[in-house]
């Protein structure tokens, strides 16, 4: 599949695609200048702004990196101040796939995250699992968003001990002690993060990486834009649909984010969909799995995964080459990772919860680090100065070559509004409970970190586009991270808006099925419409 795989830890697996346009009630459209509020003011064309000229008007330098070509895109850290020197400068990745004659144009891909970097996909291949079609028409590209992988600087929450803070809050932190945990370990995360990219945190919102997507868009050479986005790509896509949407070609948003949701919305219904697969995956473990299932029953799965649960509770489980072992929250974050792509993934799963089940936890370890394809390592250098020092994460030796889940939470805590009063998410720890279990109560406890973060200007609301064209949103019907739901109010939310229906568990649909791709790829090549109702099963 094209999306790269989950791979972060569950306390902060709801973050994962809180979406970045989000999230309570809804508010004004946007202002006359074409933008929402809270966006920074611009005219209706930045490339008419002469301090934006020589973003605007920059020549991609492209060289060989491997099979494709790379370059590096120069966008203003601040589009509010974009002449006082400060930038990001972003890696930019291309496969040259068009056919002479046959050229469309350029092909945006975004593989989600937030802190999934785009210029690893096009160098890992990408192109080639892409239809013919498609292939002969666009040349493919990605890039890393602004704060994320290649990018300079980046993000990074890791403090000059080059230590990262564990995630050791209970669960469901129900006592006054509980609490107090959990608060302290929310704040010293957001704290090191601070410390470590404090001069970058105001500055890796969604809207903003939009602008520079529109600065790329002007760079390859394109009058309008043909997109792809998953998970938290749909985020990024619905900014500049609303920031640009006279600039849009075609726009595919997979595995949608709503952005007229609150916070605990968004945590309930993101809570509610993992538990489902989680009980998908227990209904349909013979069928996908066959006798590789740690059960031969549904039952006996659930009661295998109870009993793990209230095993790690009480004591870790052994994990080689570990001194802390496998805690309950660990073992929600295998069991959550997995449902992303079930036919991929729940052979592994199962293996894991077997030997858990016999006492080892080293393979669901493996899964919660997100090491189901291929292990990930932070091996960064120290972070040598404070957040108050405009040198702190500005160099390469201080981010690590991961930098994914600083990203994560950097971008959501800016784009997503949270509570400052800590009884508002002790108040929603019951009624995600009762709704989700364990998968509820620790997407709850994930959003704290987000309690004490700097505020972004973003606010919940509804698609405001006028005169974007016809926008394809694809939903899956089991999807656990993105629900459906948000896919159906997502199309409705634009005008034309369109909604092709996949009938499958897992995390997104195009790259997964040849009917979804069809229709995908038929919408991209020659803008053709897909019919109210479309549904493809596999």
């Amino acid at each position: 599949m094209f999306r790269t795989t989950a791979r972060r830890r569950a306390l902060v697996l709801a973050l994962a695609v809180l979406g970045t346009t989000s999230l309570a009630a809804c508010t004004a459209g946007p202002g006359r200048d074409g933008h929402r509020p809270g966006a920074s003011a611009a005219p209706a064309d930045p490339a008419a702004r002469p301090d934006l000229r020589r973003f605007y008007g920059q020549k991609l330098a492209w060289r060989p990196c491997g099979d494709v070509q790379c370059a590096e895109l120069t966008v203003p850290r601040d589009y509010s101040r974009p002449g006082d020197g400060k930038t990001f400068v972003l890696p930019v990745a291309k496969a040259a796939t068009a056919t002479a004659g046959k050229r469309v144009g350029s092909l945006v891909l975004n593989p989600g995250g937030p802190g999934e970097p785009g210029a690893k996909l096009v160098e890992d291949g990408v192109a080639d699992e892409i239809g013919k079609g498609v292939r002969e028409r666009f040349d493919v590209v990605s890039f890393d968003p602004r704060g994320v992988g290649g990018s300079r600087p980046a993000l990074t929450c890791l403090t000059k001990d080059r230590t990262e803070v564990a995630d050791e809050a209970p669960l469901y932190p129900r006592t006054d002690a509980e609490r107090a945990e959990a608060l302290a370990d929310a704040r010293a995360q957001t704290a090191a993060c601070r410390k470590a990219s404090g001069p970058l945190l105001a500055h890796v919102g969604t809207d903003d990486a939009a602008r520079d997507m529109d600065v790329l868009r002007a760079a390859l050479g394109e009058r309008r834009l043909t997109y792809v986005g998953w998970s938290y790509g749909t985020s990024l896509g619905t900014s500049y649909a609303e920031q640009f949407p006279r600039r849009v070609r075609a726009m595919v948003l997979d595995g949608a984010v709503d952005p007229s949701l609150d916070w605990r919305q968004r945590v309930l219904g993101q809570s509610t969909g993992f538990r489902d697969a989680v009980e998908e995956y227990a209904e349909s473990c013979a069928d996908t799995v066959g006798e590789g299932c740690p059960g031969g029953t549904p039952e006996e799965i659930r009661t295998l995964i109870d009993r793990l649960l209230e095993r790690t509770r009480r004591e870790p489980l052994p994990v080689d080459g570990s001194e802390d072992g496998l805690d309950a929250a660990g073992l929600v974050s295998a069991l959550s990772l997995s449902m992303y792509t079930p036919e991929a993934q729940w052979q592994g799963l199962s293996e894991a919860l077997r030997a858990a089940d016999d006492g080892d936890g080293t393979k669901l370890a493996a899964l919660a680090a997100g090491e189901d394809e291929s292990p990930d390592t932070d091996a960064g250098a120290d972070s040598d100065t404070d957040a108050d020092s405009e040198e702190t994460a500005e160099t390469a030796g201080d981010v690590p070559e991961d930098n994914g889940e600083a990203a994560l939470i950097a971008i959501n805590c800016l784009d997503v509004p949270h509570p400052r009063d800590a009884q508002a998410y002790w108040d929603a720890l019951a009624p995600a409970d009762e709704a989700a279990g364990v998968y509820g109560t620790s997407g709850v406890t994930s959003e704290l970190v987000c309690k004490d973060w700097p505020a972004g200007t973003q606010r919940p609301h509804r698609v405001a586009a006028a005169g974007v064209p016809p926008v394809l949103v694809v939903g899956t019907s089991g999807d656990p991270a993105t629900p459906y739901d948000e896919a159906v109010s997502l199309a409705r939310q634009f005008p034309g808006g369109m909604l092709l229906s996949f009938e499958a568990p897992g995390h997104t649909g195009y790259g997964r099925d040849a009917c979804v791709d069809e229709k995908v790829e038929a919408y991209l090549v020659s803008l053709t419409k897909v019919r109210p109702g479309t549904t493809c099963t596999p």
